[in-house]
């Protein structure tokens, strides 16, 4: 019996006993985990000879039959099929960048018993996040920055839609745990590369090097062992994309 097969055996006893009754006749949960155990295999990259990167964070588009019956399971669905998929991946030499996570979301166009999956690597990341700056209520004097000023101060890299203030001395991007900026890539190094923040927090220059990397740092499309930055420069590191942001929009 080959992998998958075992897994869904494991599947069909843990899933279906007591939701069988619910999705009769419907989408059935076996149905969506066998789904996204093929979406692994479709989507799966290679890291190395033993190890293949896949995605970990799966979106379910179902129709408004299937999407009001299912949705009140979710979470006791998902803390079924999530670890039977790490059981598979882990069986097949996959590796997850980040926590795994389904969400459900509705599409009307799609008849009862019929759905759709969509899929994403996205790292998990760790670092100081950017908050958005309060009213001032109290009084402030000349040369005060005011939080209608503070979207024109400093510069933040922005991973998976979270914003990471970019302060002098700057700050070292890798795997490990000494890491200022830790993201759970495979194709990222313990300690990948540097932002070097350098001049005043208004005007500051920014540049990035190799940290002598695995893999090494893509700038602006182009492969570079070091690099200047300004506000827009996009970088990829392993599989996860980064970009120099203002620290916040408007107020």
């Amino acid at each position: 019996m080959g992998v998958f097969d075992k897994v869904e055996k494991k599947l069909e006893g843990a899933v279906n006993g007591v939701f069988s009754r619910a999705f009769k006749g419907d989408v059935q949960p076996v149905e969506i985990t066998a789904r996204l155990q093929r979406e692994l295999d479709a989507e799966a990259n290679i890291l190395d000879r033993e190890r293949k990167l896949v995605p970990n964070e799966f979106t379910v588009w179902l129709g408004q039959h299937d999407y009001d019956k299912l949705t009140p399971y979710s979470r006791t669905l998902n803390a079924e099929i999530i670890p039977q998929l790490r059981d598979y991946a882990t069986e097949s030499g996959y590796v997850f960048n980040g926590p795994v996570s389904i969400d459900y979301q509705l599409n009307t166009t799609l008849n009862t018993g019929r759905f759709e999956v969509r899929s994403a690597a996205v790292a998990g990341v760790q670092g100081a996040a950017v908050q958005a700056a309060q009213p001032v209520t109290t009084p402030v004097a000349d040369g005060d920055i005011l939080p209608s000023d503070a979207r024109r101060v400093g510069l933040c890299v922005e991973v998976n839609g979270v914003r990471h203030p970019l302060a002098p001395p700057g700050l070292v991007i890798g795997r490990g745990t000494d890491a200022d900026l830790r993201i759970n890539d495979p194709g990222i190094s313990r300690r990948h590369a540097r932002i070097n923040v350098l001049g005043s927090q208004a005007n500051p220059q920014l540049t990035i090097e190799d940290l002598g990397s695995t893999n090494g740092i893509v700038v602006d499309g182009q492969r570079v062992r070091a690099a200047a930055l300004s506000e827009g420069s996009r970088i990829g590191i392993g599989t996860t994309h980064l970009i120099i942001v203002s620290p916040v929009d408007d107020f």
